[in-house]
């Protein structure tokens, strides 16, 4: 990957990583697939390998990605789904010509039949799906992150979570923290 573009954030959830791609999106957007290349880049990352990417495609990307977050958002926030969301969901799944495959170590992966990026599309807006119809064991949550607001499936034991991820969101409000007792001093600890 090449190094002006910022790190990939990869979670463990195609559909809530594949949100990811637009972080800080109280704050400062920043774009993690800006470009075509880039979209095949992360891709690759996550076992949808395609061959190229057009403008156009990197335009419906970005489309289905922000329609997985809002339902996502509204889905964690207790609101209907919004309803241009379910229907960018449900066109994006039904283009593509994807299949799960079964590896001898019993794991499912998808196999794309034209290495497209709307076949790949399909597959994530298929994982998004699931999630929402919660079909998966989780909970769909928030980062408390006022700069963050990432959508994010929580699967831990008491669906408490709070940070997409504790490596950039937990830590930052965690130094936070700290800096600001630091500057009130040892009195006001008292």
């Amino acid at each position: 990957m090449r190094a002006e573009f910022p790190d990939f954030r990869l979670g463990t959830v195609l559909a809530t990583s594949f949100t990811a791609t637009l972080t800080e999106r109280q704050g400062e957007p920043l774009e993690r697939i800006p470009v075509p290349q880039r979209l095949v880049d992360w891709l690759a990352v996550v076992g949808l390998a395609v061959d190229s990417c057009t403008p156009a495609q990197l335009d419906l990307a970005r489309e289905l990605r922000e329609s997985v977050h809002a339902a996502a958002t509204a889905a964690a926030t207790g609101a209907p789904l919004p309803a241009s969301a379910v229907h960018v969901l449900n066109d994006r799944s039904t283009a593509g010509r994807a299949a799960a495959v079964l590896t001898s170590e019993g794991d499912r992966q998808w196999h794309l039949a034209s290495a497209s990026v709307e076949d790949a599309l399909s597959v994530i807006a298929a994982d998004a799906i699931g999630i929402l119809s919660g079909e998966r064991d989780g909970k769909l949550a928030l980062c408390a992150s006022p700069t963050c607001r990432a959508a994010f499936f929580d699967t831990s034991q008491s669906r408490t979570r709070k940070w997409c991820d504790m490596n950039t969101c937990g830590n930052r409000q965690k130094k936070a923290r700290f800096h600001a007792k630091q500057r009130r001093g040892p009195a006001s600890a008292e």
